[in-house]
């Protein structure tokens, strides 16, 4: 004869049974919720509590309590409820005025604030001030150098050499060339290979030097293909200029997009490129030296080559950049520019706030 009290009807909607069905066999939901949507689901055949709790793996009064829940409140009941907690000790607005002071101000006795002296400012605790820090991403103890272009017409250069690599010209070629100086050739003292299949290659921090060298390069901005030359004194880059005259068709004109080099403005230079109308030239503002797209590829070619390379001699180490630069293997592609004009201008403007 069954004892206890006599339990309330437990009925279910086909759609409340859906739904329930669904969470019972989930995966990906936390298993609590699904251990209550077995418990309703079990309940809805009949069984009483201590049967439900055999069936399911739980304690009577769980399947009590959440049988309930959801007599109550359906399928929403038997979501946990908010917690109560501690309440708030600093509302929004303190918050923000230590944010604010922190991007804005600084200490009348030091250059930044620390989250001692801010809390001592504001009556906060250092912990609490640091909380709020990390959660706004604010970092008074960090500082970041940079150099703005100076040139009075940035705006056009800018302008230019972004829009030869967004709008190429019609018969005519990219270049984007440069001298890079202190190309060494190195050998450390002592190398060992891996020792198995998950060690890595080791070094000594010591090495022997046997030389540098300059290079000029060019990239073409269209293909991705580059050639480089050793030497870049004015007389070589002039060699180095005509070597690229020489390669070119003569009926494509050349947009060479230079650094603020002395050598590239050299008067033997500028004498020569004045008697080849076909030479267009767009030089990059001062401090702007990543607008020239072969300032990447002579990071590649460091990457890729010389950082870990082995070289005993200057003839050695040109060779190896010359195999790099004839099989095209330091760019597979020519480079994406996606920087609009608008974006890079917003980047040179000078930030009005900081410390």
């Amino acid at each position: 004869m069954p004892r206890g009290r006599c339990l309330a009807p437990l009925t279910i909607s086909a759609s409340d049974r859906a739904e329930l069905e669904d969470v019972a066999n989930s995966t990906s939901l936390p298993q609590a919720l699904v251990l209550r949507a077995r418990m309703i689901l079990a309940s809805s055949n009949g069984l009483t509590n201590a049967d439900v709790a055999r069936q399911v793996g739980a304690s009577q009064q769980a399947v009590g309590k959440w049988r309930k829940r959801y007599l109550d409140g359906g399928i929403e009941g038997l979501r946990d409820e908010p917690r109560p907690g501690r309440p708030r000790t600093f509302d929004d607005e303190k918050v923000a005025q230590v944010i604010n002071r922190a991007l804005h101000e600084k200490p009348a006795n030091a250059t930044r604030w620390s989250t001692h002296s801010m809390g001592a400012a504001e009556g906060v605790s250092a912990s609490t001030v640091s909380r709020w820090f990390r959660q706004f991403g604010v970092k008074p103890h960090q500082t970041k150098t940079s150099e703005l272009p100076t040139d009075p017409f940035v705006i056009e250069e800018v302008l230019d050499i972004a829009g030869l690599y967004l709008n190429p010209p019609t018969q005519a070629m990219v270049l984007c060339a440069e001298r890079q100086s202190e190309f060494q050739a190195f050998d450390r003292t002592l190398s060992k290979p891996p020792r198995n299949l998950g060690g890595f290659e080791g070094y000594t921090h010591d090495y022997l030097g046997y030389g540098t060298t300059t290079l000029c390069a060019a990239l073409d901005a269209t293909t991705g293909k580059g050639v480089a030359e050793r030497e870049a004194r004015h007389q070589a880059f002039l060699s180095f200029l005509r070597l690229i005259d020489n390669e070119v068709p003569m009926d494509l004109d050349l947009h060479l997009v230079l650094d603020n080099d002395t050598t590239h403005k050299h008067i033997g230079v500028m004498a020569w490129l004045a008697k080849r109308p076909r030479y267009h030239l767009h030089f990059a503002p001062m401090h702007s030296s990543w607008l020239n797209e072969v300032e990447r590829w002579f990071g590649l070619l460091g990457e890729k080559a010389l950082n870990r390379g082995r070289s005993r001699s200057v003839p050695e180490l040109v060779e190896q950049i010359q195999s790099l630069t004839d099989g095209g293997s330091v760019v597979t592609q020519p480079f994406a520019w996606v920087a609009t004009t608008q974006s890079i201008l917003a980047k040179l403007e000078p930030s009005s706030t900081g410390n």
